[in-house]
């Protein structure tokens, strides 16, 4: 079993009982998925940016990625409906957990200049989403191979009901929020 579930299942989901107020465990907010996300704008011209961007991809989530089409046109950037731009992976169970550990035990405190994740990036249902400018940030990606820096979006989809239970279920999780709602 993966460390951070382990410590959900027997810590964190009796902490969240008490602190929300829910006398059923399966009533305390928990992990639904995390999506990660790159939109590869250059894809338009070169395929071979889309073609790296899925192995990185792949390579940090530990699962193969798969492409995602644009869904309608836009003259403005020469984009097509259906064109491939972009790369996604949906992790859940056994591998989302060990992937968030990572992210942030690991990944989020070596960033440099880094305080704390703003609390506005949650959507009103829960749900946090988490925009970094590099993969390079991950280990897993060797970074003298690296040809261009590439941005990813984390998406961690929760079964909270609000921001408020979503920000308790993220804190005892180990994600650094900062203590205020703006952005240094």
């Amino acid at each position: 079993m993966a460390r951070l579930k382990d410590i959900y299942q027997n810590k964190i989901v009796p902490k969240l009982m008490k602190e929300l107020g829910y006398a059923n465990p399966y009533a305390a907010p928990k992990l639904s998925k995390v999506v990660l996300n790159m939109g590869i704008g250059k894809a338009v011209d070169d395929k071979s940016e889309l073609e790296k961007a899925l192995f990185d991809l792949t390579q940090t989530a530990g699962q193969k990625a798969v492409t995602t089409a644009a869904k309608k046109s836009i003259s403005g950037f020469k984009i097509r409906a259906g064109q491939k731009i972009g790369a996604k992976v949906t992790l859940r169970g056994k591998k989302m957990y060990e992937f968030l550990d990572k992210l942030f035990n690991i990944v989020l405190p070596r960033m440099r200049d880094f305080r704390g994740l703003s609390k506005n990036s949650f959507d009103g249902s829960g749900n946090f989403t988490i925009g970094l400018s590099e993969q390079t940030a991950f280990s897993e990606i060797d970074a003298s191979k690296v040809d261009k820096l590439r941005g990813l979006e984390v998406i961690i989809v929760t079964t909270a009901r609000n921001d408020k239970e979503g920000e308790a279920l993220l804190r005892s999780l180990g994600c650094p929020l900062q203590k205020s709602g703006l952005a240094n």
